[in-house]
């Protein structure tokens, strides 16, 4: 199963959705890759170890970076934090991991929230649309990991009044690119399992 989250598991309607599916789980890993500057002291930590604590799973910190990537295939659940969606499908590119995510989401679960929840998806193109100065590792190839069909724009209620435009690029996004975008807001979130999409809101 592949869950797209705006901001990790972080309503009472997305944990409750979760809970259906971790009866029998026991072990977490929380990805922190994508997030190049803080890695493990990265803020929300503490927050989404927390809530993993809730629905019952112990929880390991992860970087790819430095760890083999095979070791997530451990993990009953798998959760990807947000941060520099560029920086992180490069990485998950130099340390061969897109097998052991198609893995992990079709036969366990895995989480990708914000900047995670672009690069599980088809494309990176949205997000270049925003902020093109994220690409700080001259990312050519835009294409996300195609776990999904399904695209999102995370944080959307919070971002529509820092950015110019914000909904008016994403519906011209849309029409350019014959795409249906999913706005997602914090606490919202996208439960996909094979053809089945259960869409969640706070």
């Amino acid at each position: 199963m592949l869950i797209l989250c705006s901001n990790g598991l972080s309503s009472d309607a997305l944990k409750s959705e979760m809970l259906k599916y971790v009866a029998k789980l026991t072990k977490a890993a929380l990805v922190v890759t994508a997030d190049n500057e803080y890695k493990e002291n990265n803020y929300h930590i503490p927050r989404c170890v927390e809530e993993l604590k809730q629905l019952g799973l112990t929880t390991d910190i992860i970087d790819i970076d430095n760890s083999d990537p095979n070791i997530l295939l451990q993990y009953d659940l798998v959760e990807f934090i947000g941060g520099n969606p560029f920086y992180l499908i490069d990485s998950i590119r130099r340390n061969c991991a897109q097998g052991i995510l198609k893995i992990i989401s079709a036969e366990k679960i895995l989480v990708g929230w914000s900047a995670s929840a672009f690069v599980f998806g088809p494309t990176l193109d949205l997000v270049n649309e925003y902020t093109p100065e994220m690409n700080i590792v001259g990312l050519t190839d835009l294409s996300g990991l195609n776990l999904t069909d399904v695209e999102v724009l995370p944080h959307y209620s919070r971002f529509v009044s820092r950015f110019n435009n914000f909904e008016e690029r994403c519906v011209k996004y849309e029409k350019s690119h014959l795409k249906s975008v999913t706005r997602l807001n914090d606490g919202d979130g996208i439960f996909i399992d094979c053809d089945t999409k259960i869409h969640i809101r706070a």
